[in-house]
């Protein structure tokens, strides 16, 4: 980004940090929660009417603009301890390590240290999906969030030419993204456009076979929005709370564990599940009352 660019962006947030951030996911009511990463809202209401389990897209308001930002924001604030303490996370986001404290959680399970395609550079959602259902059907617990790298690029059926995809170890931007190849006009928006939904439809695929194989009521929404040059900007840029970049699309569905995928991907060595979660925990609340 050039210094023109970079004066802008600064400018955008220093306006932005004026605006109020939006609502965490815990103030709603789910047992599954699908995070798809930089998802906006008008493209899963374009893409829902291809998917029965889509019913109807809202438009919600993040607490972030870019993943790190959602992650703190959401899982590492004291009023939600208690629930991030009963939530399991199954996510292929490369902040995780970075931003979160696994032993809020009642099972953190990263399924980008050990199931990343070096090919594709990001974490298949067809992966996301196998663990989610097998850390479902294993642990059943309170809740389950899901956290999806698509939409965000790199773009999976349809790659754009140039686009590096992401490093492993997780970058805030890249010099050879889809979006600053669009906003230095080495690409059209419609071409990023195009590739940027088929990887939604590509990530719902897996989303519908999860929704087949665990149970509870799913909502379905995103970390954060993508820009596609509203207020001048492109991407996710952090500390950005502009609202073309805070919405993010809420629907809500019903789903039962029918038995149709049969997990094999497995992490190398056991996840540790917390003692506030299992059952030394429920023995420790028994004590406490004096029943033990």
């Amino acid at each position: 980004m050039g210094l023109l660019g970079s004066a802008h962006l600064r400018l955008v947030q220093a306006v932005g940090r004026r605006l109020a951030y939006g609502t965490s996911v815990y103030e709603a009511d789910w047992d599954v929660l699908v995070v798809l990463d930089a998802c906006r809202p008008d493209a899963l209401r374009a893409a829902a009417p291809e998917w029965e389990f889509i019913e109807g897209v809202e438009t919600r308001r993040s607490v972030g603009s870019c993943s790190s930002e959602w992650l703190e924001n959401t899982f590492q604030v004291p009023d939600h301890r208690d629930a991030v303490e009963r939530t399991a996370m199954v996510t292929g986001n490369t902040w995780t390590d970075r931003y979160l404290d696994a032993d809020r959680f009642a099972l953190l399970d990263e399924v980008w240290k050990y199931a990343w395609d070096d090919d594709l550079g990001t974490v298949p959602a067809e992966a996301l999906t196998e663990r989610a259902v097998s850390v479902a059907r294993e642990h059943d617990p309170d809740r389950l969030v899901v956290h999806y790298m698509q939409p965000h690029h790199p773009f999976v059926p349809d790659p754009i030419a140039g686009d590096s995809g992401m490093a492993r170890t997780g970058e805030y931007s890249s010099e050879t993204s889809p979006w600053v190849l669009l906003r230095q006009g080495d690409v059209s928006e419609q071409r990023v456009r195009e590739a940027y939904e088929a990887n939604l439809q590509y990530a719902l695929e897996s989303v519908e076979l999860l929704t087949e194989n665990v149970d509870g009521r799913v909502a379905i929404t995103a970390d954060h929005g993508n820009l596609f040059g509203e207020w001048g900007l492109y991407g996710h840029p952090m500390h950005t709370p502009v609202p073309a970049l805070l919405a993010v699309p809420w629907a809500e569905t019903t789903a039962r564990d029918d038995g149709t995928c049969d997990p094999t991907l497995a992490p190398p060595e056991p996840l540790p599940v917390s003692r506030v979660y299992g059952a030394e925990a429920d023995t420790d609340r028994l004590e406490a009352l004096g029943y033990k």
